[in-house]
């Protein structure tokens, strides 16, 4: 698959937290960690579980930083 994205960030799956309609899925990258929310649906579709291989892809027309 081709995406128009270019912040594909490689890392496995570390936790999965299952909502009423929302699934949180924390993915170890390195040493660092991404937290998405994604639909229950999209992630039984995906069959994740904790462990696997997976891509954070990232498109954003902005991107916040604080300090």
């Amino acid at each position: 698959m081709k995406l128009s994205a270019r912040n594909a960030l490689p890392g496995k799956v570390e936790g999965l937290q299952k909502g009423a309609v929302t699934t949180t899925v924390k993915i170890a990258v390195g040493s660092h960690h991404i937290t998405s929310s994604i639909t229950n649906e999209a992630a039984e579709e995906l069959g994740l579980a904790i462990g696997d291989s997976v891509t954070a892809i990232i498109k954003s027309s902005d991107v916040i930083i604080g300090k």
